[in-house]
């Protein structure tokens, strides 16, 4: 029995929402359906100024709803943490699913003093080949994780926190449109506070399905990563999440592409693209083999896949980078 079970409210479950009416209401029946009882934790669910049914949908559930005009998830967030009375604030997203026991995984690790923060896990029932590819990418960053005494790193879609950490540490900061997770997690990292994974506390997701979406996912988290890593420049060579693989990958795409421009003009020799290149091949195959659990025809595509997603990453930071020169000021550290 965990030594929260004191017969307190304990845990406060926020659900942002912007349009996200055609999945809220699964997520919601997961969330109002726990093993923990019910008593003991509450919803919170923050429409973020939604044009759809998402309000209607919160409305018919047993949750506290709170409306505000479109300010982003971040700021979504901190709403619906100010109005929070669990000790625990706990977040996931509208398009997640979670497990009946969810709320209980996320809770346990608390119940060593020293830890500030708990990361859950994602799972899907999707079969499209992308949906499959993306599972496949989360469980090799939940082998690193699952590697590390502490994490730095926590996912809003499967997170908690203590309300006193969370509120000294200023909460979510809204200048972030993507990625305020991880450079809230930095923070608490920095700030010498312990985080942990729970890989039994799983959420189940809609991934991108399609190469499109996928593609235009990973640009935007390269766009916002550059501020993140501005803020957290340490990170930027390792953090308890990313695999040095995928590090590789993205400074190896565009190497290949220069050593390509300067085989073009004879300044370099077409070997040394082959040789970047197998570099970039070889890095794939952790990734590949993780892939491989979920089919073959998953893993005869990871490779490529590996590279659009560096590709995108890319393409990403260089906007992000070009944003930065448009900014005058980012935000408190």
């Amino acid at each position: 029995m965990s030594s929260f079970d004191t017969g307190s409210l304990l845990a406060s479950i926020i659900v942002p929402v912007l349009n996200g009416g055609h999945t809220l209401d699964a997520c919601l029946n997961s969330l109002c359906q726990q093993t923990i009882g019910p008593g003991r934790y509450e919803v919170i669910v923050v429409d973020d100024g939604s044009t759809d049914s998402s309000a209607q949908v919160a409305a018919q559930h047993e949750v506290t709803l709170i409306r505000q005009d479109h300010a982003g998830a971040a700021a979504a967030r901190n709403r619906g943490a100010q109005q929070a009375r669990g000790s625990i604030l706990a977040f996931t997203d509208a398009d997640c699913e979670p497990c009946a026991d969810w709320i209980e995984q996320m809770l346990a690790p608390f119940d060593d003093p020293g830890v500030a923060g708990v990361k859950g896990a994602y799972r899907t029932r999707q079969r499209s080949l992308i949906a499959r590819f993306v599972q496949a990418e989360y469980e090799e960053k939940y082998d690193r994780l699952a590697r590390a005494d502490w994490i730095d790193f926590v996912d809003t879609y499967a997170a908690a926190f203590r309300r006193d950490v969370f509120f000294e540490q200023g909460g979510f900061d809204p200048e972030f449109q993507l990625d305020e997770d991880q450079e809230f997690s930095f923070r608490l990292a920095r700030a010498g506070h312990a985080m942990v994974f729970a890989p039994a506390a799983v959420v189940y997701h809609l991934h991108p399905s399609g190469l499109w979406a996928y593609a235009r996912r990973k640009v935007q988290l390269g766009r916002w990563k550059v501020r993140v890593h501005l803020r957290h420049p340490a990170k930027a060579a390792s953090d308890s999440y990313t695999p040095w693989t995928q590090k590789a990958q993205i400074a190896l795409l565009p190497l290949i592409g220069g050593l390509i421009i300067a085989a073009i003009g004879g300044l370099a020799p077409w070997a040394a693209i082959l040789f970047a290149a197998f570099l970039g091949l070889a890095s794939t195959v952790p990734l590949v083999l993780k892939a491989a659990r979920h089919g073959w025809p998953v893993a005869l595509v990871a490779p490529a896949l590996a590279f659009v997603r560096a590709g995108a990453l890319v393409l990403g930071i260089g906007w992000g980078i070009v944003d930065l020169s448009r900014v005058v000021k980012i935000g408190p550290s």
